[in-house]
C-alpha cells in the first residue's frame, strides 16, 4: 500500500502536471477495499512508514472496513511513493519513491499468523517479491496461507521499472506461478512472460501460462471483457459499455470482485455457468470503476453493481 500523486488535470506528463492530488493506492489494498465494499470480510498484511502517510494510509483501511491489523509500521523508512498519470497517449506513467520504502521492510517475524491462518483466499501480486526482506516474508506468507487451506490468488501486476530488469521481473514472477490456485493476468502480461508471443491466442495462454495446480486463470482485456481458463472449459464473457474517466483501479476491482464471488461459493469454477455469471459481476465491478476518478473512491458497492447490471441486461 502507497500514495498515489495524480495530476489535478488528465491526459498530461507528470512534467506538464501543474499539482498533484494524494491517493491511496497499491494494487493488494485496491483489492481488499473492493471486496469490503461489496460487503465482503478482507483485511491487509503489510508495512508502511511510522510517518503521516503511513497513519492515514492505515485509518483508510480502517474506513474502509479492511481488518488493518496485519499493517506494520517501520521507524526507518517512508512509507511508499508513486507519481501516476494517464497521459494524452492513453498510456501511463509511473515514477516511484522507494529507496527503501517501508512495504520493502516487511520481515517474516511480522507477519499476523493467525490472521493469515483465517483467510479463505490469500491473494498477492509480485511488486513484494522484488526485494529482501519482504520477499522471504512474501513466500512464508503463502505457505502459511497454503497450509491452512486459503485458495492462492495471484494477479503479477507487472511494474517493470521497480525490476532490476525485464529478465529478473520476468524469473520474479514466473518463480511462484505453478503454487497459484488462481490467477488474473492482462494481455500486456502474456506478452511479457511468454517472450512477445500472441496473447489473443488461446494455445498460447494454455501452453505456457496454464499449469497442473490451476483453478482459474483469467485473462483482462479492459473494456472488451476477459477470458477464462480452467482445466475443464474455456470461454469469454464480453465486458459493458460505459464512458470511462480514469481506468485506475479497473482491474483492482475486477479481482475484488471475482474473489468476492469466490468466497461465497469456493467451488463456482467448476460450473460454467456460476463461473460466467461471477466473472460478468467483476466485469460489471470494474466498468462502474473507471467511471470515477481514483482507485479507493471509485471502487463499487454491490447494488452500484447490481443496477448497471440491471441495465445491461435491459
Amino acid at each position: 500500500m502507497l500514495i498515489d500523486f495524480v495530476p489535478s488535470v488528465g491526459g498530461v506528463s507528470l512534467a506538464e502536471a501543474p499539482a498533484f492530488e494524494k491517493a491511496a493506492g497499491g494494487a493488494p489494498a485496491n483489492v481488499a477495499v473492493g471486496i469490503s465494499r461489496l460487503g465482503g470480510s478482507a483485511a491487509f498484511v503489510g508495512k508502511v512508514g511510522d510517518d503521516e502517510f503511513g497513519y492515514m494510509l492505515a485509518n483508510i483501511l480502517k474506513q474502509n472496513n479492511v481488518d488493518n491489523s496485519g499493517v506494520r509500521f517501520d521507524h526507518n523508512a517512508r512509507t511508499a511513493l508513486a507519481f501516476v498519470t494517464n497521459r494524452a497517449d492513453g498510456e501511463r506513467e509511473f515514477l516511484f519513491f522507494r529507496h527503501p520504502s517501508a512495504d520493502m521492510l516487511l520481515h517474516e517475524s511480522e507477519l499476523d499468523v493467525e490472521l493469515i491462518s483465517k483467510a479463505k483466499i490469500f491473494h498477492y501480486g509480485s511488486i513484494s517479491l522484488i526485494d529482501e526482506p519482504c520477499k522471504s516474508a512474501h513466500l512464508a506468507a503463502m505457505k502459511i496461507a497454503k497450509n491452512s487451506g486459503s485458495i492462492l490468488s495471484y494477479d503479477p501486476n507487472l511494474r517493470l521499472p521497480l525490476w532490476p530488469s525485464a529478465e529478473a521481473a520476468r524469473e520474479g514472477i514466473m518463480n511462484i506461478w505453478d503454487q497459484a490456485d488462481i490467477i488474473k493476468i492482462s494481455e500486456e502480461e502474456i506478452t511479457f512472460l511468454t517472450g512477445g508471443e500472441d496473447p489473443n491466442d488461446d494455445n498460447v495462454v494454455l501452453d505456457r501460462l496454464f499449469h497442473p495446480n490451476l483453478k482459474l486463470l483469467i485473462v483482462t482485456e479492459g473494456s472488451e471483457g476477459c477470458r477464462y481458463f480452467t482445466k475443464e472449459f474455456r470461454g469469454r464473457v464480453a465486458g459493458v459499455k460505459v464512458k470511462a474517466v480514469d481506468t485506475t483501479g479497473a482491474g483492482d476491482a475486477f479481482v475484488g470482485g471475482i474473489l468476492f464471488c469466490l468466497a461465497s461459493d469456493p467451488n463456482l469454477y467448476k460450473d460454467e455457468e456460476r463461473l460466467r455469471q461471477a466473472l460478468l459481476f467483476a466485469n460489471v465491478c470494474g466498468a462502474v470503476t473507471v467511471t470515477k476518478r481514483g482507485a479507493i473512491p471509485a471502487l463499487p458497492t454491490k447494488e452500484a453493481v447490481l443496477s448497471l447490471l440491471t441495465q445491461a441486461a435491459s
